[in-house]
């Protein structure tokens, strides 16, 4: 009864009462062939049609309808012509970033205003309704399906979707603590291993090189649990693994940049305090400003974040990136002066925190560049042939427009002239991922002779093969990685200036410097004609990393910066005649130590612990035989007592002279027995009266240091 119904309420109407499907090729077909058979395999019991405009090949299973083009009057009239006596039950359309459709679009909206089904770049669906208003202009606009319906807690505070912030954490031992080193924290807001980007490499070498001399605790945020941990802590005492919120606010709607909450977890901010109270840790250090709230005694600037939202400002000039870069400028100059040192990649980001109009006068700034393993990368005999490289993870969204300012721009004008080159790309763990979260669409466009790979453990093969190392970066802040690695494994660079900047390589004697389409494909042009040349700058860019760029230089940078922080001023030297009247006052307040003329300990190794002019302590030593010392006297100032200098400066002697170390201490002065038993330092004897004041034994102890 229903159905005869309703054939007889659409006969008098003039329509056919099954409705159909009508999808419009409003995009491009690699997109919009997908989005028709993914309809037909949903739908499979209706009739299908597929709308274009002018000549289409068709899709099989799908009746086609060709528009000659025109305006969105034009195309409406000939789409009512076409189904005057068809009811259209859905209409999926495809909304790109394409101009050309927008007119076909249009026309759509008028044949059938309530059916249509929208379809994003990422082949999502949503279906454009009035009552859903603000999710359908959202995602009109581009934003992702999962976060159309996000509304800010603040306007909201009814909704159910919000963040997740997981409780969930691993703590894994890695090397004995040593009491010979000092300790240091550091947070990341990633695993530094493997290294699949710059940043990974710069904290895994940079740890490795500071490991030589403090028991490192490595806090980071993990995004599923299946880390490789094992490289990392043959050299850290401790890592401990935070499982990452996942923030579900809308990206606009807060002060403070979006980034900042992504990380925030209580959970990681109780074990971030709680380490550092129960192990005494002397120097805490963060990666990257988003970290900030953190708080610590370092902050790491990878980038200056404001200065790289500048620049995509003045590339877009939009409400939303202008608010993108005034909220990191705010963040990001309040974030800076609450630490006591800041580390930039190059003295141009020093410069930039140093702008009167940033706001960020700071006098604690330290360059601490970026590196290269030298021994990793070496350099081998070029292959013949015309291969380019380029490498930068697509996490990273300048990789991403780099990528397309090469492909759309740079590549067209190399393609026909070189029929033999081929270009390898290698753009990190999961690049498609990250491709549709910035540009939107599936995937780049095909090209038979562009390799897309994600992650590669080792790129050093990749190096080898290459002829030329493309670095079409437009987008940029820092130093690149990727740039020091080629100079290491002397291979030939094209580069914009952002993406060679803070290197101190000069055009045409060891990089070439292009900024636009035409002139980076001249670079690469003339550098895969001419051999000399390309040699010339592979070899003096080799030349450059070996004498400014290696991680072990680099750490001692650090590791100095960390020994002065951890020491909060305190100096330890050789003790000189000026130093007397201290070691005489900090002897005559120690009862409890040897007492000798003061005057004849610089006859032997005497340090002294300095705070600024004031001795705070002192050590003296001697060596007795080969591999063989003697401490003699240890005091530190009873007013400075219980703060880390008696303990800095046997550090100090001890490791300078690693060996057997023998010592005599009083029976009663059991702060000091427990100080040197820290150290490794064991009882194996006892002298009886000893000490000739009161006739006390003395206590002596060993250590075999190595």
């Amino acid at each position: 009864m229903r159905r005869r119904l309703k054939r007889l309420v659409f006969g008098v109407l003039g329509k056919d009462p099954e409705a159909v499907v009508v999808s419009f090729l409003s995009g491009a077909d690699a997109l919009a062939v997908p989005m028709v058979e993914e309809m037909k395999r949903r739908v499979p019991e209706r009739r299908h049609y597929v709308v274009s405009l002018g000549a289409h090949p068709g899709i099989p299973g799908a009746a086609l309808v060709s528009l000659t083009p025109g305006s969105t009057w034009h195309l409406y009239r000939q789409l009512r012509r076409a189904f005057r006596r068809l009811r259209v039950g859905i209409a999926p359309v495809l909304f790109t970033a394409e101009g050309e459709h927008r007119g076909l679009r249009r026309a759509a909206f008028l044949l059938a205003p309530g059916k249509i089904l929208a379809h994003n770049s990422r082949l999502e669906r949503h279906h454009l309704r009035l009552r859903t208003g603000i999710a359908s202009w959202l995602f009109w606009r581009g934003a992702p399906l999962d976060r159309i319906f996000l509304r800010p807690r603040w306007l909201c505070p009814w909704k159910k979707d919000r963040s997740e912030v997981p409780a969930t954490y691993r703590v894994l031992d890695g090397r004995p603590l040593s009491p010979l080193r000092r300790r240091a924290a550091i947070l990341s807001p990633y695993f530094p291993y493997p290294l699949s980007h710059g940043g990974a490499v710069r904290i895994f070498h940079l740890l490795r090189e500071a490991a030589r001399e403090f028991d490192l605790f490595l806090f980071a945020f993990s995004e599923g649990g299946s880390e490789e941990t094992a490289p990392v802590l043959e050299f850290c005492a401790k890592v401990i693994l935070v499982a990452k919120p996942r923030y579900r606010e809308p990206r606009w709607s807060s002060l403070t940049p979006p980034e900042v909450y992504e990380y925030q977890s209580p959970i990681m901010r109780q074990l971030w305090g709680q380490y550092l109270r129960e192990h005494k840790i002397e120097v805490q250090q963060v990666e990257y400003t988003y970290l900030a709230p953190y708080g610590g005694d370092v902050l790491v600037e990878h980038d200056v974040t404001f200065d790289l939202y500048r620049q995509v400002f003045e590339r877009e000039r939009t409400l939303s990136r202008w608010w993108d870069w005034w909220r990191w400028q705010r963040f990001e100059s309040r974030a800076v002066r609450s630490f006591r040192r800041v580390v930039t990649m190059s003295d141009k980001d020093s410069w930039l925190l140093s702008l009167p109009q940033g706001k960020l006068v700071l006098p604690q700034v330290r360059v601490v560049p970026n590196g290269v393993d030298l021994e990793r990368f070496r350099p081998e005999e070029e292959r013949s042939g015309q291969r380019l490289l380029f490498i930068g993870s697509f996490r990273h969204f300048p990789n991403v427009i780099a990528y397309r300012f090469f492909t759309e721009q740079v590549w067209p004008l190399l393609r026909p002239e070189f029929p033999e080159m081929t270009v390898t790309v290698v753009a990190g763990p999961d690049p498609l991922l990250f491709w549709r979260s910035y540009i939107g669409a599936l995937e780049p466009p095909a090209d038979e002779r562009v390799r897309l790979l994600g992650f590669v453990r080792d790129v050093r093969p990749l190096y080898v093969e290459a002829s030329v190392v493309i670095v079409p970066t437009l987008i940029s802040a820092g130093t690149n990685v990727k740039v020091l690695e080629a100079m290491a494994m002397e291979r030939a660079v094209v580069s914009t200036s952002c993406g060679c900047a803070g290197l101190e390589l000069e055009h045409r004697a060891s990089v070439w410097i292009a900024d636009t389409a035409a002139e980076f494909a001249q670079g690469v042009a003339t550098l895969i004609r001419d051999p000399d040349l390309r040699h010339t700058l592979a070899r003096t860019a080799r030349l450059h990393a070996e004498a400014h760029f290696d991680w072990k230089t680099l750490g001692e940078l650090q590791t100095s910066l960390w020994h002065e922080l951890a020491s909060a001023g305190l100096v330890i030297r050789p003790a000189t005649a000026q130093d007397l009247p201290g070691i005489q006052r900090i002897q005559g307040a120690s009862p409890e130590a040897v007492v000798w003329d003061p005057a004849s300990y610089l006859s032997y190794d005497c340090r002294v612990a300095a705070l600024r002019e004031y001795i705070a302590g002192f050590v003296v030593t001697r060596s007795v035989a080969a591999g063989e010392a003697e401490i003699l006297n240890l005091a530190v100032d009873p007013k400075l007592r219980r703060h880390g200098i008696g303990a800095a400066l046997v550090r100090e002697v001890v490791r300078q002279s690693p060996g057997n170390w023998f010592l005599e201490v009083r029976e009663s002065n059991l702060p000091a027995r427990n100080l040197f038993r820290k150290f490794g330092f064991e009882e194996v004897d006892r002298r009886r009266n000893y000490y000739q004041d009161n006739g006390e034994d003395a206590v002596v102890m060993r250590l075999e240091s190595c």
